[in-house]
Parts: C-alpha cells; sequence; structure tokens
C-alpha cells in the first residue's frame, strides 16, 4: 500500500504507519547490528499519529519559518525517527538500511543536526524538552509565529532535573506552543524506571510544575488524536504533558516489557519473527498537515535603533570591570542588530545583564538559577537564528557543562558570558570561584575562548563574538581595572597584544585578565633593576597567538613565565605550553604561576597574592629563571 497526501490521514492509515515504523525500526537496528528498537517500537504509535495528523511540516523546506519542530529528547529513538523520515520520503528504504549507525553516513546513532529535519543533538537525556523552552519562547516573544514545538521525551529521562527546569520555565513564560509527549513504557536501561507506570505521580509532578497532564494509553491511535489535538489548544496558557503509557517492545510478543532488551539490536531470525508478527514490510509514504499560513511575516522586521549605535568607550587610565564593559557592549551591540537576544541566572546584576534587560525587555529572557535552562534556552534561540548571549558567574558554567558539549555537536551558535572568575573575586570564597572555567571551555571542540583584560577590550570582543559562529566564551572579571587601550583598538579572535617589549627583552611576561596588570606592575618593578620584560596580553586563549608568543621566547631565549588566575590544570598556562612546544621541543624555561591551592576568603589583594599571582611573585619568578641561565 503506497499513500501520499498533504492533509491529516484517517487513523487506520495512521495505525499502518505505527506498525511500519516498529518494523522499520526492527530492520535497520539489525541491519546496523546495534541500535534500540525497543525504545523506539514503545512510542510508534504516538509518533505515527503525530506525523501524520498534527505535525504541520514541509518536508520538502525543513528551514520554513513556520514549520513546527520535532525533538527526539529521547534520542537514544532514532531509529522511530529515521523511519518517519522514510516514511515521509525525504530517505529511501536504502539509505535508512545501510546508512543507520555507519562510519561516514548521516544516520548516526543518535539524531544530530547533520540531517536538515533535526534542530539539536540528542541523546544525552533531559536535553531536548529545555531546548524546545528555547525554540517555543522564540515562538511566542520573537517570531510570534503559530508553529508548536512536540517533544518526545522518555520516562526515565525524567529523573534529570533540567527536565523539571524545562517545565518550570515554560509554565513561567506561559509556553502552550509546547507539548512534550512522554513515553512512559516504565523501562529503563536496567529495569524499572523510578516511577514506572506510576502514571498518577507523574501527572501530580507534571501539574505541580504549572504544565496540564493529559494522561493516555499511548497505544491506542484515537486516544492519541484527542490528546494532541486537546494540546494544540492554547487558550489556558501552560505547557502540555502527555503521559502516554506504554509496552517497550509493542508489537513483538517476544520481547514486550522484556528488562533485557533495551539498546539491543534483534538477531536476524528474531528480526524475521517480530516483522512478520507485526504484519511484514510496508511501503507507506504519507504526510501530515503542512504549516498554517500566517499573516505574520516569517521574519521580525528590525525596529528603529533605541538610540544611535555608538560603542562604549572609556579613558585609558580610569578603572572599569570588564563585567560592567560587557553589560554596556551588549547594549550597544543590542541597538544595532535586533536578532540580539541575552539571557541571565539570576545574577544580571552582577553580570551587568540588567543593562541589556533594562533596554530590551522583549529581548531578554531571565532563567533564574537554573543554569542548565539557561544553556538550551539559548541553544533554542539560536535554532531559531538569534544571537542568544548567556551570562552567569563562570563558576556556575561547570553546572550546565554538557548543555555546552551537546551544543557543539549540534552546531549552534552559543555566547557565553563567565563574570567573577578566580580568587580575584574575594571574600565570597571558594563556592563562587571559577577556577575551572577556561579549561572546560578549551576542551569543548571548536571553542572560542576570550579573556579581556579591560574595557576596551571587552567592548571589542563582544562585538567579535557577535559575528563569529559556533561556541565562544567571555570571561569577565569582578574588579574594576586600569583601562589600557583607547576605544577603537583592534581585538581579532585569535590575536595578542604586546604591551612592552625591547629588542634585548631578558624574559617573556604572559597574562591575560586580571594578571595582565600584575604582569605590568612586575615589568616596572623588574626595569627598576635592570631586567626587561616583554609583556603579552593574550587575549584570546583558544584560537591561541602563537607566532608572536614564538617570537617573544625567540627574543628572551626561551624564558617566560605564564601567569593565570585559573589552576594550573588546562587553563592559560596549558595552552601557551602547548602552542610554543609545538615548535620549540624542549627549548622553553617556563615558569608557571596558577591557583595550586584551595582558596578561602580574602580581599582580592591577599588573595592573589596567597595565591603567588601579583607581581611580587611574578618578579621572583623571573630572577629564579635568570638565575638558571
Amino acid at each position: 500500500m503506497t499513500a501520499r497526501s498533504a492533509v491529516p490521514v484517517d487513523l487506520a492509515t495512521a495505525a499502518e504507519l505505527a506498525a511500519q515504523l516498529r518494523v522499520d525500526s526492527i530492520r535497520c537496528s539489525t541491519s546496523a547490528g546495534s541500535g534500540h528498537p525497543t525504545s523506539s517500537m514503545s512510542a510508534a504509535d504516538l509518533i505515527a499519529v503525530l506525523a501524520s495528523r498534527h505535525l504541520r511540516y514541509d518536508w520538502d523546506d525543513p528551514r520554513s519559518a513556520t514549520n513546527d519542530h520535532l525533538l527526539f529528547s529521547k534520542g537514544h529513538a532514532a531509529p522511530l525517527l529515521y523511519s518517519v523520515f522514510k516514511a515521509v520520503g525525504v530517505i529511501t528504504d536504502d539509505e535508512l538500511m545501510t546508512g543507520f549507525r555507519r562510519f561516514g553516513q548521516r544516520l548516526q546513532g543518535h539524531p544530530t543536526p547533520v540531517l536538515p529535519w533535526v534542530d539539536v543533538a540528542t541523546g544525552s537525556l533531559g536535553q531536548g524538552l529545555p531546548d524546545g523552552v528555547g525554540i517555543a519562547l522564540a515562538a511566542r516573544y520573537l517570531d510570534r509565529l503559530p508553529f508548536r514545538v512536540w517533544v518526545l521525551c522518555g520516562d526515565s529521562e525524567t529523573a534529570e532535573g533540567s527536565i523539571w527546569e524545562a517545565l518550570d520555565k515554560a509554565s513561567h513564560y506561559q509556553l502552550s506552543n509546547l507539548i512534550a509527549i512522554v513515553d512512559v513504557n516504565g523501562l529503563g536501561q536496567r529495569g524499572r524506571t523510578e516511577l514506572g507506570w506510576d502514571m498518577d505521580t507523574y501527572a501530580r509532578r507534571v501539574e505541580a510544575f504549572g504544565a496540564r497532564a493529559i494522561v493516555i494509553d499511548g497505544h491506542a491511535v484515537g486516544a492519541i488524536d484527542q490528546a494532541l489535538t486537546a494540546a494544540e489548544d492554547t487558550a489556558g496558557g501552560q505547557p502540555t504533558v502527555i503521559l502516554a503509557k506504554t509496552v517497550k517492545g509493542r508489537g513483538f510478543s517476544m520481547v514486550e516489557d522484556d528488562p533485557n532488551w533495551h539498546g539491543k539490536a534483534f538477531p536476524a531470525d528474531m528480526a524475521d519473527m517480530a516483522i512478520a508478527e507485526l504484519g511484514g514490510v510496508r511501503k507507506l509514504v504519507l504526510r501530515g498537515p503542512r504549516p498554517m499560513p500566517s499573516s505574520i511575516p516569517a521574519t521580525v522586521t528590525a525596529p528603529a535603533p533605541t538610540a544611535p549605535t555608538e560603542w562604549p568607550t572609556y579613558t585609558v587610565g580610569h578603572s572599569v570591570a570588564t563585567r560592567k564593559a560587557y553589560g554596556d557592549a551588549l547594549v550597544a551591540l543590542g541597538a544595532q542588530n535586533h536578532r540580539v537576544v541575552a539571557l541571565d541566572a539570576e545574577v544580571s546584576n552582577s553580570t551587568y545583564t540588567d543593562e541589556f534587560a533594562h533596554a530590551f525587555p522583549e529581548r531578554y529572557f531571565e532563567m533564574f538559577i537554573a543554569e542548565q535552562q539557561l544553556l538550551a534556552a539559548a541553544t533554542g534561540l539560536n535554532v531559531r537564528g538569534y544571537i542568544a548571549f548567556a551570562s552567569t558567574f563562570s563558576a556556575f558554567l561547570t553546572r550546565s557543562y554538557d548543555f555546552i558539549r551537546m551544543g557543539a555537536i549540534s552546531g549552534v551558535d552559543l555566547r557565553l558570558v563567565g563574570s567573577h572568575a578566580g580568587v580575584e573575586i574575594g571574600a565570597d570564597g571558594p563556592s563562587q570561584m571559577g577556577l575551572e572555567d577556561i579549561a572546560m571551555m578549551r576542551a569543548v571542540q571548536g571553542s572560542i575562548v576570550l579573556y579581556p583584560s579591560d574595557g576596551a577590550s571587552t567592548v571589542a570582543l563582544v562585538e567579535a563574538m557577535a559575528a563569529t559562529p559556533g561556541i565562544s566564551y567571555l570571561r569577565t572579571t569582578r574588579g574594576a581595572y586600569p583601562v589600557l587601550y583607547p576605544a577603537g583598538e583592534a581585538f581579532p579572535v585569535g590575536g595578542s597584544k604586546v604591551l612592552r617589549s625591547t629588542d634585548a627583552d631578558d624574559v617573556t611576561l604572559v597574562g591575560a585578565g586580571v594578571t595582565l596588570h600584575a604582569c605590568l606592575r612586575a615589568a616596572e618593578l623588574l626595569a627598576q633593576d635592570g631586567v626587561h620584560a616583554r609583556v603579552i596580553d593574550c587575549y584570546s586563549i583558544k584560537p591561541i597567538d602563537r607566532d608572536t608568543l614564538a617570537a617573544a621566547v625567540a627574543v628572551t631565549s626561551g624564558r617566560l613565565v605564564v601567569v593565570e588566575d585559573h589552576h594550573p590544570e588546562g587553563g592559560l598556562g596549558s595552552a601557551v605550553a602547548a602552542a610554543l612546544l609545538t615548535d620549540r621541543g624542549t627549548g622553553l624555561s617556563l615558569a608557571h604561576l596558577a591557583v595550586r591551592e584551595m582558596p578561602g576568603s580574602g580581599s582580592a589583594e591577599e588573595l592573589l597574592a596567597w595565591a603567588g599571582l601579583d607581581a611580587d611573585h611574578i618578579t621572583t619568578a623571573v630572577r629564579q629563571l635568570l638565575q638558571k641561565v
């Protein structure tokens, strides 16, 4: 039987489609020798009814602004998603059978946006629904378009706190355009889930977070259709969670509700038995409804700037905190580009994102103290083409690191800003000190790590971040320090600045952020003793300016002092050493000053001295290097 439609099909055909999705999930995973067929089979009825009768999507134009969005938060059900792609005719049966989980092919083990119908990479559980919140925010508050965001969740991932952060924020922002479908098959990877089939408890928890709960039999196509129809009613202003009681491995009696078949492809003989029990291979090709026409333009018209676009300027020598300069620059950027949005995690009066919130309240989203949702919302907003800046204390970004890692897999543009870095923050103590953030961000594939030392460089780097794709991170400082550069100075990504140099320098000092100022002071002290120090502002830690560093140490006979307000592992020192060792082998005489013990409370000056990062300790390190010659 072959059909093709641009309107919703009848329920009998939807049931046939569900059987086909089960069969194809089995076929492709058995062909690959791995995958999650039973997890796909439990949700097949849900997705069949959704795809054929409710998902408004132009499969020939996956970037259409009015398309609904479908996210598989339950990313291991990739066989089911790919079987849908075959059913709507955007991939062939041959690709499904020979491309799933194969090297160099696009049907990867968990979905990624290498496929144009996939918005974000999933597979790390608990992320699809939070990402969906960001897409739904864009639809309701920015695009003002009537598309819906459908998210298939697994019941196991409801143990993730990020799921509840998502429901909380979706309720707060009245995202009635967000519908989660939870496949409650009662089984996880190693046995029963925490709640099993306790649908009442699921419903109470969902409702406690302000969402509407609809409990159904996840294998009754009529009930599924009614629930999806009810979810499309947005009058209540609530997100909807459809809690569907299902059976893992549904359709193949040998494995139904069997905890031993998670993540296992059926051997060929079992696959043949399962396909026969399901009624054989089908060749349905059909599509559901197309996107609804809208009188609202697909792209938002740029409003007139609230003021002439002027980048903030600071007087050289005047003290300004880089976190304050970030807030100033963000406002200027927002006036210049209406696609710029900002998010924060309830510390905007410290990160200075509140300046943007006051200037452009319609483009500011408060995520409160929910750092995972902060990153996920930024991800979803980027899916819709917005230039999202997300900020919090640098230490708290560690909580959301998995979302950053997955953002790289998704290929999204995330612009992250971490303030209050290092022991320099002072009396708040170690719980608030970002001392791992540079290492964390350097480890992300393709990331950019920037660390400005003054207001002028901060403004320039914020502007650069807005124009740079991928994941970028700006580290800002709590305290105010003298402006070093004139307005308009260029700070290209991958560059550095040489602030002091002669043709007869004895040592190279490398700093960034607060430690650059200590390096400059140390150079002054050394000069009094006739020691010439070259000082480099390594504002771009990744990519790093290898050529400038190599030229400097060539002049200074390999003598180098790197100073960073960060743990020694993975930070500025590691970046500098890696760059230079590539070129110079073992010809370096390197002193690396970093935070090597657990700090406590104190003033910034006390803590920088305690950690050995002040000018006096730098000069001591230089003299020790010189004595080795």
